[in-house]
């Protein structure tokens, strides 16, 4: 009964930016870390960067220093801000959080958003 939606993708040139946001909603009780991942046509899911609930993260090397993840407890979402793109950061983009739902007798479990493209081409 949670859901993560993805919003903020599209066609950028390299040098450019985007900024996306994921936004969760449903029967929440609380939500743990908040992350981002891609995953490029023939390649595997990887990790792009995490947010813990105490506000500390974490980058995968390819993004450091131009990428920045950050979340709005308050609007349980995240975002996840892109600088001087590239053409290798042409990917789909997953939002992936941990949530302890409403519902008595469930633990933390993972969500995952429906993704969201980014193609960065000139």
């Amino acid at each position: 009964q949670v859901q993560l939606v993805e919003s903020g993708g599209g066609l950028v040139q390299p040098g450019g930016s985007l900024r996306l946001s994921c936004a969760a909603s449903g029967s929440i009780f609380s939500i743990n870390a908040m992350g981002w991942y891609r995953q490029a046509p023939g390649k595997g899911r990887e990790l792009v960067a995490i947010v813990g609930n105490g506000r500390s993260t974490n980058y995968a090397d390819s993004v450091m220093g131009r990428f920045t993840i950050s979340r709005d407890n308050a609007k349980n979402t995240v975002y996840l801000q892109m600088n001087s793109l590239k053409p290798e950061d042409t990917a789909v983009y997953y939002c992936n959080a941990l949530i302890l739902t409403a519902s008595q007798g469930v633990g933390e479990q993972a969500y995952w958003g429906q993704g969201t493209q980014v193609t960065v081409s000139s």
